[in-house]
C-alpha cells in the first residue's frame, strides 16, 4: 500500500510551504499525495492563483503522515472546529506529524506539540509555547515522530529530512541531485542572525499583520488547552 502524505490546502496558503515539499515527496518511492480541503473546488493561495485539492475532509483516506503549511489562511483555522477536529484524528493516527513554516501553530492548536520540541518561521516561533510545545531555532526540528520545518523554503530540507527518515539517505540524495537541489542564495539574509538591523525590520513590517491577527486570535480562545 502506498505512504499517503496529506497537505492541508486551504484559502492563502503560503503556496511554497506546500508545493515545495509535495515536489520532493511525490518522488519518493511507493508514496502518494493527498492535497485536502473542505470541498474541492479550487482553493486560491497566497500567490495569486488556485490549486486544486485531491481529497475533501469527509473522503480523505487515513494518512500515514499530515503535513500542515503555512500562510496567513492559517489564523481563522485556529479557531475552527472541523479542521482542527480532522487534523487531530488523522494526526493521532498517522505515523508523522508535521509542518512547514507557522502550519506548526495548527499543529499545537489541533493539541499535537504539547510536549515537543518544533520549528516554525522565526516570526511566530515564540507562539508555540502556548501550545505546550517548546520553539527550537532550527531549520528542521525532529522530535519522535514530530517534524517540522522552518520558514517557507525550509520546506524543502524538511522533504528531504523526511524522505531520508522514512527512505533512507541514499533516496533522498538521489532527489535532491535529480532536483540539483544546490542553492547559493545571493544575500545572506535568509535568518535574522545573519541580517542587519534594517532589512529585519523591513521583514517584520512585511509579516506584522500576520502575527498581530494570529495573536489576537490566540488571545480570543483557551487554544493552548486543545
Amino acid at each position: 500500500m502506498p505512504f499517503r502524505i496529506g497537505f492541508l490546502l486551504y484559502p492563502h496558503v503560503t503556496q511554497l510551504d506546500l508545493t515545495g515539499p509535495a515536489q520532493f515527496l511525490s518522488r519518493m518511492s511507493d508514496a502518494t499525495i493527498h492535497l485536502v480541503w473542505k470541498d474541492r473546488a479550487p482553493v486560491p493561495t497566497d500567490a495569486g492563483f488556485s490549486i486544486l485539492p485531491t481529497d475533501d475532509l469527509a473522503t480523505c483516506p487515513q494518512l500515514d503522515m499530515i503535513c500542515m503549511p503555512g500562510g496567513a489562511g492559517q489564523v481563522p483555522l485556529m479557531g475552527d472546529s472541523a479542521i482542527l477536529d480532522w487534523i487531530a484524528r488523522q494526526g493521532g493516527q498517522a505515523q508523522y506529524v508535521t509542518s512547514v513554516c507557522s502550519g506548526s501553530l495548527l499543529l499545537g492548536a489541533s493539541g499535537l506539540l504539547r510536549g515537543y520540541e518544533a520549528g516554525c518561521h522565526w516570526a511566530y516561533r515564540d507562539m508555540l509555547a502556548a501550545f505546550g510545545a517548546t520553539p527550537v531555532p532550527e531549520r528542521v526540528v525532529s522530535d519522535r515522530n514530530r517534524i517540522t520545518g522552518g520558514g517557507v523554503t525550509a520546506g524543502i530540507d524538511f522533504a528531504l529530512t523526511v524522505i531520508a527518515r522514512i527512505r533512507g539517505e541514499a533516496e533522498a540524495k538521489a532527489i535532491q541531485l535529480a532536483y540539483e537541489y544546490a542553492p547559493q542564495p545571493p544575500f545572506s539574509s535568509g535568518r535574522p542572525e545573519s541580517s542587519d538591523s534594517e532589512t529585519i525590520a523591513s521583514a517584520q513590517a512585511i509579516l506584522a499583520h500576520m502575527r498581530d491577527v494570529a495573536q489576537a486570535e490566540l488571545a480570543s480562545g483557551d487554544h493552548a488547552a486543545a
